[in-house]
């Protein structure tokens, strides 16, 4: 015949059975969550770091900027709104210009603004056909790079500012080398030229101010890993 106990004794028993049960799951999960925060410190994402890159952080600058741009209006909003980013964090904020690490990234259409005016001359044609653009002057073929040049007032979104002008500023560009490979390629279908021939030849019309990347998209990429906020025009 089983054992008996007094009622007071069976409630101990049963509280005891069930307090115990508790502490274990309550373990369990304290265990579990240390577990987790222990799982994703060892996992924490952290950007990878490549030597072409680094001219990034080399651009001096308490705050980091990096504009997007694809096409030719977007460059000249690009060009007019980092001059007033410099010209507000000067009247306002009281800094100087290399306080300031801009980077504008030219990809897509807007790329060939990054080539000479001897390059726009050389190859307007097959230039104006790749990226459907035309001097706003006279809607014909622009021969000449038009962001270097200050008097087409409302006819730009630059509002007067130009490559120049900014690169004075500290301003930088970042040139995809993938859209100037297509835009040689255009060249070259158009004149009869060498692909790797008129490749290097853009590139080489790029001002000293301005970094070949291997694609645009990337460098945007990279900028913002980098601590650069991004704006796109």
């Amino acid at each position: 015949m089983p054992k008996q106990f007094p009622p007071s004794q069976e409630r101990r028993s049963f509280l005891k059975s069930v307090n115990t049960r508790l502490a274990s799951l309550a373990a369990l999960a304290v265990g579990g969550a240390a577990l987790a925060k222990a799982q994703t410190a060892t996992t924490r994402w952290e950007p990878a770091r490549h030597d072409k890159d680094d001219w990034l952080d080399k651009i001096p600058g308490k705050h980091r900027l990096v504009f997007d741009t694809t096409t030719p209006d977007g460059l000249g909003d690009a060009l007019a709104f980092a001059a007033n980013y410099i010209r507000a964090n000067r009247t306002d904020y009281g800094l100087q210009n290399s306080d300031l690490a801009v980077v504008i990234v030219v990809r897509h259409r807007s790329t060939p603004f990054a080539y000479s005016d001897a390059i726009w001359a050389k190859y307007a044609a097959p230039i104006a056909a790749r990226i459907k653009f035309q001097d706003p002057r006279n809607n014909q073929i622009a021969k000449q790079n038009v962001y270097n040049f200050d008097d087409y007032g409302d006819l730009l979104q630059n509002r007067g500012v130009t490559l120049d002008a900014v690169s004075q500023m500290g301003i930088q560009l970042a040139v995809c080398s993938s859209s100037t490979r297509a835009t040689a390629g255009v060249i070259a279908a158009a004149t009869g030229g060498k692909v790797d021939e008129i490749n290097a030849e853009l590139i080489a019309s790029i001002a000293p101010w301005s970094h070949m990347v291997p694609a645009g998209i990337v460098a945007v990429n990279r900028a913002q890993e980098r601590g650069y906020s991004l704006a796109k025009a």
